[in-house]
């Protein structure tokens, strides 16, 4: 039988506070976002459900091996090995057991989850939701102030999401024969209806692979949450027969043998919209995890060079130029060059930037 690793199992081999006695979960400075020299500690440890994240900058997030590779610099894929070899090749002494305020408990019952659907599967059930929804004219006007038109809005299928009829709307999918199960998003209510996991209002903006289908839904929300960003992906885990969004990366435009790399699939859609360029965007500076994956099968198809395009506040935030650091050694193992583009710092996005510049350019009316 395969061997399994807790929270509990891994913790005493890191350097990191380790959890006060009978706590669930704690906090401890998130090495993204929480300055070093500062008493913040906004990631927290899960011991029961064993899982990590930072709710202030969202980027920060994972399971039991992410934490472990993250801090020792072990390879996500040879975490297992390691950990094999450092605890003696035994089982985790937590399995079937929590820590609780009083002692040791048994483990809560666990929500059933699904595996993520494949690709063809979330395509076609994203496409059909898509349809369904509209965009709000508050939403179009953001958009045409960022500088697209309604027809490249339109061609981007971009929607705003629904406020009520969640339960209709799985149904209606359902009874034009899509299946639910594995798409994040969506899950089974207490009654055992399907539904959608949408709590707040916002743009929802599909993340593309290089062949136009959609991977993933990330939403852009109208108001900044009080803790974390203004972005939030379409995602159901933790929930009945739900599923986990991933870090999917989003091409916007054919591939070309320079590719712009990019923060946030929405200021993606837009550099291409004015460049004409392919631009590759992940979610978020710290979202690596599908990136050398993508790189290399974009190498395959020609991409010889690399352009990042990060915001510039890289420039002045140490959290974001650790991350980017981590970037460039991940570009460093490929076979292609890379560089980076600087812009005004006046303007933080190449989005912003382009946009100012086509203003300029733009006669009056």
């Amino acid at each position: 039988m395969e061997l399994r690793f807790q929270m509990n199992d891994i913790l005493p081999l890191l350097p990191i506070p380790q959890p006060p006695m009978g706590r669930s979960s704690y906090n401890i400075p998130c090495p993204v976002c929480d300055h070093s020299s500062s008493r913040k500690r906004h990631l927290n440890i899960n011991l029961k459900r064993n899982v990590f994240r930072c709710p202030k900058c969202g980027q920060f997030e994972g399971g039991v091996f992410d934490l472990y590779a993250y801090y020792t610099g072990v390879p996500r894929d040879k975490v297992r090995e390691d950990l094999i070899d450092r605890l003696g090749g035994k089982d985790s002494r937590y399995a079937g057991k929590a820590i609780g305020p009083k002692g040791v408990h048994p483990k809560p019952k666990e929500i059933p989850q699904a595996a993520v659907a494949s690709i063809e599967i979330r395509d076609r059930v994203y496409r059909a939701l898509l349809s369904k929804l509209t965009l709000a004219s508050d939403h179009r006007e953001n958009l045409l102030g960022r500088g697209l038109t309604s027809d490249e809005i339109d061609r981007l299928e971009y929607r705003t999401t629904p406020v009520v009829g969640f339960h209709g709307l799985a149904k209606a999918l359902m009874d034009e024969g899509y299946d639910l199960f594995g798409v994040p998003g969506f899950y089974r209510d207490q009654d055992g209806r399907w539904t959608m996991a949408i709590y707040l209002r916002g743009i929802m903006i599909p993340c593309r692979d290089r062949l136009g289908r959609i991977q993933s839904i990330h939403i852009r929300l109208d108001k900044k949450m009080k803790k974390g960003g203004k972005f939030l992906p379409f995602s159901s885990m933790d929930k009945l027969d739900g599923a986990g969004s991933k870090n999917w990366c989003h091409i916007a435009g054919p591939v070309q043998e320079c590719v712009y790399l990019i923060e946030g699939y929405m200021k993606a859609d837009i550099v291409h919209f004015f460049t004409g360029q392919t631009v590759l965007a992940i979610p978020g500076v710290t979202s690596l995890q599908h990136l050398e994956t993508t790189l290399k099968e974009l190498t395959k198809l020609g991409v010889r060079h690399v352009m990042t395009c990060f915001d510039m506040d890289y420039l002045k935030n140490w959290h974001v130029e650790a991350a980017y650091t981590n970037l460039i050694d991940l570009l460093s193992g490929l076979p292609l060059t890379f560089g980076t583009y600087l812009w005004s710092p006046d303007y933080n996005g190449l989005d912003d930037f382009i946009w100012e510049f086509f203003m300029e350019k733009r006669p009056l009316d």
